[in-house]
């Protein structure tokens, strides 16, 4: 069992995706929104015969409202007697019980220091745009933004790597008090599909609010002409929102994975990370740490 887990608790890992049109966001809402966080620890509650309280899931990510997730991560820490009624039929019970738009593909006991959150090396999402002069494919509406100028993604691609490496993206974030804006970009880029989809690729340590889609609102202006390849690094130098700068619509959005260490080094990057955020009061970079090729989600 992991560190933290309280005595007579099991720690157990879901793997999750869902369509994020129909939720207000992945974390519960006062006022009855409908929520993935209130959906899926509802199911869990019917499924496990809990008659008082309920179980609360620790996420990867909290994504807004709108926005999808084909590789989220989360975790849940079950009694001990319930895990060892549920865990041959848990999986099966909950695609019974949830709705269609939100699908749990894996569950299993988690590794001696896990922690959706805290243990997380990296999130890759990716922003779908459609640049066709007679709009986006009808079926894939739902989860690619069109974009009435046509894009030059060799330009897109080349100001994304300039936003690679830790900075301060004070300039793309909504900010939060007491939030550090310092986050570490690993990887950026822009390509386009054979079918002419325009994928936006990031990958980073964590996100802001609202970060990755101020990031590609820049990218598109990019990418139509209106702006220099040198316009997003400038905006982010200057350290303050660019009323230029528009938050792209979330339907486009989806977060694709969460990369992990080996199960080894669990423990010892929950408690960095822990250490690092908690001295910012925020979710701001932990350390790195040494370790191997991360496990995908």
């Amino acid at each position: 069992m992991s560190e933290d887990v309280r005595p007579g608790f099991v720690r157990v890992r879901l793997d999750l995706s869902y369509d994020g049109a129909g939720f207000r966001g992945w974390a519960k809402q006062a006022g009855g929104q409908r929520t993935v966080q209130g959906e899926v620890e509802d199911a869990l509650r019917t499924v496990t015969r809990t008659r008082e309280g309920g179980y609360e899931l620790t996420v990867a990510g909290r994504t807004d409202a709108g926005v999808h997730a084909r590789g989220q991560v989360a975790h849940v820490d079950l009694p001990v007697e319930v895990w060892a009624e549920q865990r041959e039929k848990l999986l099966k019970r909950l695609a019974g019980r949830l709705p269609k738009d939100v699908r749990v593909w894996r569950v299993a006991e988690a590794a001696e220091g896990f922690d959706a959150r805290f243990a997380a090396l990296w999130r890759r999402y990716v922003y779908r745009v459609g640049d066709a002069a007679g709009g986006v494919d009808p079926l894939l509406r739902g989860h690619v933004l069109w974009h009435d100028w046509p894009l030059d993604v060799a330009v897109m691609d080349a100001a994304a790597k300039t936003l690679v490496g830790e900075h301060d993206f004070a300039a793309y974030a909504k900010k939060r008090e007491g939030a550090s804006t310092v986050r570490e970009i690993l990887d950026f880029g822009v390509r386009r599909r054979a079918d002419g989809v325009v994928e936006i690729e990031v990958r980073a340590d964590a996100f802001c609010h609202n970060q990755v889609r101020s990031m590609v609102g820049a990218l598109l202006f990019v990418g139509d002409g209106h702006r220099g390849v040198e316009w997003p690094r400038a905006v982010l130098d200057a350290g303050v929102r660019d009323s230029a700068v528009h938050v792209v619509r979330p339907q486009g959005l989806t977060l694709e994975e969460v990369a992990y260490p080996v199960d080894e080094l669990l423990a010892g990057r929950q408690r960095e990370a822990r250490r690092v955020r908690g001295a910012v009061h925020s979710v701001s970079r932990p350390a790195p740490l040494d370790v191997s090729r991360p496990e995908p989600s």
